[in-house]
């Protein structure tokens, strides 16, 4: 069965200023910054390649990005020294047989709406 063999090996996020965004994903974020082209940034996300590009139309859109971190507060204080403002603070979202899921809300420097999330045990 296919399906079962894909994995994520990309993920495209539309932006209304490439630079602003790559400053943003590289300088705050903190993801490794893999190269340009086209008018394109791409960064290193623990695997998974993050595309920043404009969009054809004009206009941003988004998936929500959800970071998985060992430890939500240090992420959490970590962005926040960075200016990064958060429109929702760390809280449980689910209690799990083994785990608590964690997450943390805060957009990004193009509006795009970003998570934390953490499995808490």
């Amino acid at each position: 069965m296919l399906g079962a063999s894909l994995t994520i090996g990309q993920i495209a996020l539309t932006v209304t200023d490439v630079a602003r965004a790559t400053a943003f994903y590289r300088d705050k974020v903190g993801l490794p910054f893999l190269f340009e082209a086209g008018g394109m940034a791409f960064f290193n996300c623990g695997g998974v390649r993050l595309m920043l590009s404009t969009s054809n139309t004009g206009t941003a859109y988004s998936s929500i990005l959800y970071y998985k971190t060992p430890d939500i507060y240090a992420a959490v204080e970590n962005l926040r020294d960075k200016g990064v403002v958060f429109e929702q603070d760390a809280r449980m979202i689910a209690k799990m047989p083994d785990h608590e899921l964690w997450m943390a809300f805060f957009k990004d420097s193009e509006g795009n709406l970003c998570g934390l999330m953490s499995e808490v045990r």
